[in-house]
């Protein structure tokens, strides 16, 4: 099937494909002029075309990325593109760069086995577009398009499942599974990602191989699981994640969650994981990778604090277990240290607004000067939203927030320790209990110049 709306640009590319390319699409489609002008065979391939395929016009189908497969050798593609590196020149990848934009060059190939669960050991080269799709993950992705006619090549019907709305894997999907286990997790983000279903083979072979997923790394697991988390349908992938047998593998914490019961006056919508669910089920696409973590792992240590005492359920010390907790699963995903810190601070803090209204004013604007405060705010209204549906305190902390300048929330210093240094005090400790001090009467409104501060030092902490 030839797929239209490629006119306009392959125009443009007939014209001026020795010009710089405008798009990432514009150079994909130059790249495989020129290795067609060359004598090689050369396609867009894989997401690219699936999307594509899927919806031209529609903006949240359009590819980001193009791949190209071609017939070329590693080494004839870097002679013809010398801004290109081979980033995997033993898998036959070569990543040309032209114009700021990176666009992967793969040749067609037949993989060898696949001893450790990722990458063949051996590959061998071929002329055969057909072979090279009969390697590839899922039907879905085993599309090859002519970039200038618009003709789709299918030899694994993708095209029919894509109208199915169907991830199917191509040929027995324990033997691609077992190949590079991370598949099992990447068919869950695609049918989460893309709204799909998953083959019932294709599912029925996950869970009988869902164990190995633990020797996958830490950073692709991560990447399938922030993207899961962003889709917008982050529910229905961790649903997915549970029925396939992949959640307790990848996440132990969360699968715990399950059947750990809740107060029903507060959580009338059942268990932590129900919970949970719920939240996740608000998160909008592309949130916050931050902000997901944080829904995901706000109550994530209720599990192992959960007890039943006088006939009522409690969660004692489960907010700062559970902020160790999070220390822990951040650093065993490999996030940067910046995002462990804001993941970590959403789960420490997210019981703190019960208390909102009877905060002092220095309380209340050191707690508004947390960072990204507006993904704590965030986080409580779905917690709320997904539990007792009570918005008075969130409410009423938005409206102070939005009512109050940066200036009155972190003004600046009255004091340093240099001014305590000339009043007399000695370096050390009280330093910063003097300060502390200082600064919560500026916060309440009672100190509100230089002077007064030294006053209110010489009153209450004579030398």
């Amino acid at each position: 099937m030839r797929y239209d709306g490629l006119d306009s640009m392959n125009a443009q590319t007939n014209n001026s494909h020795h010009r710089q390319a405008e798009s990432p699409r514009q150079l994909a489609a130059s790249i495989a002029l020129r290795l067609r002008d060359n004598g090689y065979q050369a396609y867009f391939v894989g997401g690219c075309v699936r999307d594509l395929v899927r919806g031209t016009e529609a903006e949240e189908f359009a590819p980001k990325d193009y791949d190209i497969a071609t017939d070329a050798l590693p080494e004839q593609v870097q002679r013809l593109f010398p801004h290109s590196l081979a980033i995997g020149a033993q898998f036959g990848v070569v990543m040309v760069i032209e114009d700021g934009h990176r666009i992967e060059v793969a040749t067609f190939r037949n993989d060898g086995l696949y001893t450790d669960g990722r990458r063949p050991d051996s590959v061998s080269y071929s002329a055969d577009a057909r072979e090279d799709v009969q390697r590839r993950d899922f039907t879905v992705n085993g599309l090859l398009m002519d970039p200038l006619s618009g003709e789709v090549l299918d030899y694994v019907e993708g095209q029919r499942d894509i109208n199915r709305r169907l991830i199917r894997a191509i040929g027995e999907p324990a033997r691609r599974f077992r190949e590079d286990r991370l598949r099992m997790l990447r068919a869950v983000r695609f049918a989460c990602t893309l709204n799909f279903e998953i083959d019932r083979e294709t599912f029925a072979a996950i869970p009988p191989l869902a164990a190995q997923i633990a020797s996958v790394s830490a950073e692709r697991v991560r990447d399938e699981l922030l993207r899961i988390l962003t889709s917008g349908r982050a529910r229905r992938g961790f649903e997915l994640l549970d029925s396939t047998g992949l959640l307790p593998h990848i996440f132990p914490e969360i699968a715990a969650m399950q059947g750990v019961a809740q107060p029903p006056q507060f959580h009338p919508e059942g268990d932590v994981w129900t919970h949970t669910l719920l939240m996740l089920e608000m998160l909008p696409a592309n949130c916050a990778t931050t902000l997901a973590l944080g829904v995901l792992l706000h109550d994530v240590g209720k599990p192992p604090t959960f007890r039943v005492a006088e006939d009522r359920i409690r969660f004692d010390q489960h907010v700062p277990v559970g902020a160790r907790m999070t220390e822990d699963i951040c650093q065993r995903l490999r996030l940067a240290n910046d995002e462990q810190a804001q993941i970590t601070a959403l789960v420490a803090n997210h019981l703190r607004w019960m208390d909102v209204p009877q905060m002092r004013p220095s309380t209340l604007k050191r707690f508004f000067r947390l960072y990204r405060f507006e993904e704590h705010l965030e986080l409580h209204r779905l917690d709320c939203l997904s539990s007792h549906r009570d918005l008075v305190n969130y409410n009423w902390v938005r409206t102070h927030f939005a009512q109050m300048s940066a200036a009155e929330i972190h003004p600046e210093r009255l004091l340093s320790g240099e001014d305590l240094v000339v009043l007399g005090h000695a370096p050390g400790p009280r330093f910063r209990e003097i300060l502390q001090a200082v600064e919560d009467a500026q916060l309440e409104g009672n100190l509100d110049s230089r002077d007064a501060a030294l006053k209110f030092v010489r009153e209450h902490y004579p030398t």
